[in-house]
């Protein structure tokens, strides 16, 4: 039940305990005592946690899901030996395909997070991008989703390879969003095709 319908119940049990106190209640005292326990039950009910709780929004969480300290990052050492599928070779694209091909699949991935963080970024520097920093852009959207998410946050530390690169750094200052600018998913299609 919600915390928001609980409040009237709760507030009916709380004057019903108050009544029952009086000396006229007589076999009421029970009924009261049943009804006190509901309530504060109730309480507690209402200070439990999130059962869903926003990312980074409790740092304790990392630390108390794994109660095994050698278990603890057992996950992101294994992902990097497992093979990363090979990218479709895409050699003699050209660069409006290419320009249009990126900014699908900055769109399109499957988490919300980073194609809201890739999209956004893909909208305001493809359009300044060279053909090589473009291939370079192409070969970091071949990274998993949720590692460009939390390289693009700085929760991680990125691999050698993209350390410092000027694209990683450009999309990290994008992720910080210093300007405070309220982002949405950009349309697909910016402009209408030429015929």
């Amino acid at each position: 039940m919600s915390s928001i319908r609980l409040l009237p119940r709760l507030a009916r049990l709380g004057a019903q305990s108050r009544s029952a106190a009086s000396p006229r209640a007589g076999g009421r005292i029970a009924i009261a005592n049943h009804q006190q326990r509901q309530f504060s039950s109730a309480l507690t009910s209402l200070n439990r946690s999130d059962p869903f709780p926003l990312p980074f929004s409790d740092p304790g969480l990392a630390a108390s899901s794994s109660k095994d300290p050698s278990n603890k990052n057992r996950l992101a050492e294994d992902s990097e030996d497992w093979p990363m599928p090979q990218p479709l070779d895409r050699t003699g694209e050209d660069e409006q395909t290419l320009r249009a091909r990126l900014i699908y699949q900055t769109r399109k991935r499957g988490t919300l997070e980073t194609d809201l963080i890739l999209s956004t970024f893909a909208r305001e520097e493809l359009p300044k991008m060279s053909v090589e920093e473009m291939k370079q852009f192409d070969k970091l959207l071949d990274e998993p989703d949720w590692d460009i998410f939390y390289w693009s946050v700085q929760k991680r530390e990125p691999p050698a390879r993209w350390k410092d690169t000027p694209l990683l750094e450009k999309l990290i200052k994008h992720a910080k969003n210093e300007g405070k600018v309220v982002r949405m998913m950009p349309e697909l299609m910016q402009k209408e095709p030429e015929l």
